[in-house]
């Protein structure tokens, strides 16, 4: 089905694997388009609750495949060709998306990562800022998610330093929600998702919604909008067993509806 990724189901967790290792899962427009299609596939499959993204081999992603770059290209149509879509889909799952960051994650890998919910850092993880390097800016998304993540100054001096951000240090900016050793990678990772993937999706994907109005409304409107997303919170069979569960004293199980 894919030639660039992999795709598969792990109980109520969509793997997307990005399996170009041999050049560190560079990105191609293939690539791009796949992880899209991945992505909305995963996002309208009822059985998926959960999306982990991840790199096969040694590397997350080292970002644009360089070897197809040329002098005539329009980097503006690539990004709205090509990567655009990608983020956009991103953005638009309204299910929790993790990355797992098990090597180097720079360039548009980076903006991959920080499209994600949430980003499991290996110990030999790295986030690079790489953009400088090659004389552009920071793309797919990058300066407005880590603007959010780390304040315009950090993200200034992450774009124009261009130094690589460890997994330490990653974890005290908040770039990452856990740094994982190596030798516990495989467990904690599907731990991780396995947690998200039986939480009551749709107060996920409610509360991902808000988070975006946040910024573009003001507090009226955001109330408002705010009481609705509730409204349709309190009609969920999962709120029903939340209330259930917590009269009886019991832990609740949520389906995801």
């Amino acid at each position: 089905m894919f030639e660039t990724i992999q795709y598969e189901l792990d109980c109520h967790t969509a793997r997307i694997v990005l399996n170009r290792p041999q050049a560190l899962n560079a990105f191609t427009a293939d690539m791009n388009r796949e992880i899209a299609e991945a992505v909305r596939l995963a996002s309208r499959d009822e059985q998926v609750r959960c999306l982990m993204i991840t790199g096969a081999g040694r590397a997350f992603s080292s970002g644009q495949d360089l070897s197809q770059v040329d002098e005539t290209m329009d980097h503006g149509q690539v990004l709205r060709d090509h990567y655009g879509p990608m983020v956009k889909e991103l953005m638009n799952c309204q299910k929790p998306i993790v990355a797992a960051v098990n090597g180097v994650a720079a360039g548009a890998g980076f903006s991959l990562a920080l499209a994600c919910d949430f980003r499991l850092l290996s110990e030999r993880g790295s986030f690079l800022n790489a953009f400088i390097n090659v004389g552009l800016i920071p793309d797919s998304g990058n300066l407005y998610y880590l603007n959010k993540l780390v304040g315009p100054a950090k993200a200034l001096e992450m774009s124009v330093l261009g130094e690589k951000i460890y997994a330490e240090e990653a974890l005290r900016l908040g770039l990452a929600t856990k740094v994982i050793a190596e030798e516990a990678w495989q467990e904690e990772t599907k731990a991780f998702c396995d947690r998200m993937a039986f939480l009551p999706t749709k107060a996920i994907g409610l509360i991902k919604r808000s988070l975006k109005m946040a910024d573009s409304l003001g507090l009226e409107d955001y109330l408002s909008m705010e009481a609705e997303a509730q409204r349709i919170a309190g009609k969920t069979v999962d709120h029903q067993e939340g209330v259930a569960a917590f009269m009886a004293k019991r832990k609740a199980v949520w389906i995801g509806k």
